[in-house]
């Protein structure tokens, strides 16, 4: 009997044992929220809410007004159930692309606008994202912000596949909406402007190239986004004082240009952040 039960002992640690390696199960997703990011604990992915996300106004980001018109339209298009296309934003940093599609919720999620946040090592969990989301009611963007590839990636790949690869296409009620600083999302090299240099023995080398363009191709919406003016930084800068309830004089002028030039640039980014400084500094003093 001691036999017996020093069996049993044995197999019951053994089970514990291979439980402990094998990968949790996913906790229910709180399909209450509007925002969600999709994590990976233990080997295996799931959507966390956002308890509180970001809630910018689209009045708030100026001097972007084509692209806004046209990012606004084309969600509006999408959760009204008509043909809508994927949207790549380019440009240069700090101008409003990440913004613009954090903005879209507060705007639309009465609407039925979801958002879910994927980071760019996470992309080769997109095909159980869409499998999560295909039966809901609501419209959900997958939001994929500063994206870029290096050559080797695996995401790009899977990416690639989810926008325009497979027999079984993109849910309906699901897009994919891209920031980058990089207009094609992969690394450009001097040798790909060399028509006539076959590096590595491959024989056609221009075909490499078409694959590097051929995610932002799949795309169907391009929005370019270009730096600000000094005119323009403190028309922005003065703008988010405002919303500080900070009155806008020549001294904020002042500051708002030096604050500028520790920075290096002028951008929507830099003016947010003076925006916040320099309202801190004085109701500290007040």
């Amino acid at each position: 009997m001691n036999q017996f039960e020093n069996l049993i002992n044995r197999a019951e640690s053994l089970i514990t044992k291979l439980e402990a390696l094998l990968p949790a199960q996913s906790p229910p997703v709180d399909w209450a929220a509007t925002a969600w990011r999709w994590v990976m604990h233990n080997g295996r992915g799931s959507l966390q809410a956002v308890e509180h996300p970001h809630a910018i106004s689209l009045d708030n980001i100026c001097f972007v007004d084509a692209q806004k018109a046209e990012i606004v339209r084309n969600t509006q298009q999408f959760i009204q159930g008509f043909p809508a296309n994927n949207v790549l934003l380019t440009g240069a940093r700090g101008t409003g692309k990440s913004s613009l599609v954090k903005a879209l919720l507060p705007k639309f999620s009465a609407q039925g606008l979801r958002l879910i946040e994927v980071e760019k090592h996470d992309l080769i969990q997109l095909n159980q994202i869409v499998a999560l989301v295909q039966n809901r009611p609501e419209k959900f963007i997958i939001f994929c912000d500063d994206l870029s590839f290096e050559a080797d990636d695996v995401g790009y790949k899977a990416l690639k596949v989810v926008l325009d690869g497979t027999l079984a296409s993109l849910s309906d009620n699901l897009l994919v909406y891209a920031t980058s600083n990089r207009k094609n999302l992969m690394p450009e090299m001097m040798a790909d402007n060399l028509a006539f240099k076959h590096a590595d023995g491959e024989i056609r080398p221009n075909e490499t190239l078409d694959e590097k363009v051929a995610l932002a191709e799949r795309f169907g919406l391009w929005l370019s986004f270009y730096t600000f003016d000094q005119d323009e930084y403190l028309a922005i800068a003065e703008n988010w004082l405002g919303t500080f309830n900070v009155a806008w004089d020549e001294p904020a002028r002042q500051a708002a240009l030096s604050f500028s030039h520790t920075r290096g640039m002028r951008s929507g980014r830099v003016a947010y952040q003076f925006a916040r400084d320099h309202a801190g500094k004085l109701h500290l003093k007040a």
